[in-house]
């Protein structure tokens, strides 16, 4: 299990991606800079072939960060990157759909082109001198021989770390320690679990313990369908079996949570926020 576990915040990414929800740019620079201020490890702040509104949230972001590090989300295009390469991010995190369902049905292609464009676009990043994370969408359905094969070339090109995500909310957690432990033998891996069977914080508990150094959170557990996995639940738990990067003394999770929710509180819309002692 590894030493030092790494919070990787997806709220303003993939909890934006809930029904109803839609932040401005003044809800996202004042959240991440409380996120900042409570040590979470990296805030993947949005995908800025979306606009300029996204991409003004992703700058104000890198103008008020201290320590955390600031990711933009792409897809395999040229345009996706060169959109996020005008925001100046940390990290360029790219999709990668690996599961036949998702090459064959969304993208209309084949494995071959997949891993073609993943090269194509992680080296484009790394050319321009960025850390690269790629995301194999939809991992827990993915052909487990074509996965290792991907965290390979992945490797090979100097990527920093993969993401194996649980797109459809399916996985269990012997699905997820098997997965994982066979990815992390290869290089660094990032577990983002959705919680459609209820098994997001499970999942990514089980996801270190298979040897997952980066756990995806949002506060409240929101996101699209069932939403994702909970900020407070999971460092509740992890706490008391790992070093974390984000500050977890007495209450500062709840904390954090409510100064969050209290920013991205939207009329009609009611956050259930974490009952705890004072």
């Amino acid at each position: 299990m590894p030493n030092q576990l790494y919070i990787v915040d997806t709220t303003m990414r993939d909890g934006e991606q809930r029904a109803g929800l839609a932040f401005s740019v003044a809800d996202k620079v004042a959240c991440a800079k409380m996120m900042d201020q409570a040590g979470i490890d990296q805030i993947e702040a949005g995908t800025p072939s979306m606009g300029k509104e996204e991409q003004d949230a992703i700058y104000g972001m890198m103008q008020i960060r201290k320590h955390t590090r600031i990711s933009a989300w792409n897809r395999m295009t040229e345009s996706d990157l060169r959109a996020s390469f005008s925001c100046r991010p940390d990290i360029i995190h790219i999709g990668v759909p690996v599961s036949d369902i998702q090459i064959h049905e969304k993208l209309r292609t084949t494995r071959t082109d997949v891993e073609n464009r993943m090269k194509r676009c992680a080296t484009l990043a790394l050319e321009a001198g960025y850390i690269v994370t790629l995301g194999f969408e939809d991992a827990s359905r993915a052909n487990g021989a074509f996965l290792l094969h991907l965290a390979k070339q992945a490797f090979a090109l100097g990527v920093r770390n993969i993401r194996y995500a649980d797109t459809v909310g399916i996985a269990h957690p012997t699905k997820i320690a098997g997965d994982i432990a066979a990815l992390a033998a290869i290089m660094p891996v990032e577990c983002h679990a959705h919680n459609d069977l209820g098994m997001a914080v499970a999942n990514s508990l089980e996801s270190i313990k298979a040897g997952a150094r980066y756990v995806d959170t949002t506060f409240l557990g929101i996101g699209e369908r069932a939403g994702n996995c909970d900020f407070v639940q999971f460092v509740c738990v992890a706490r008391t079996q790992f070093s974390l990067s984000v500050d977890t003394n007495g209450d500062a999770p709840y904390r954090l949570e409510e100064e969050v929710a209290h920013c991205l509180r939207l009329p009609g819309i009611s956050f259930p926020v974490h009952q705890h002692k004072r």
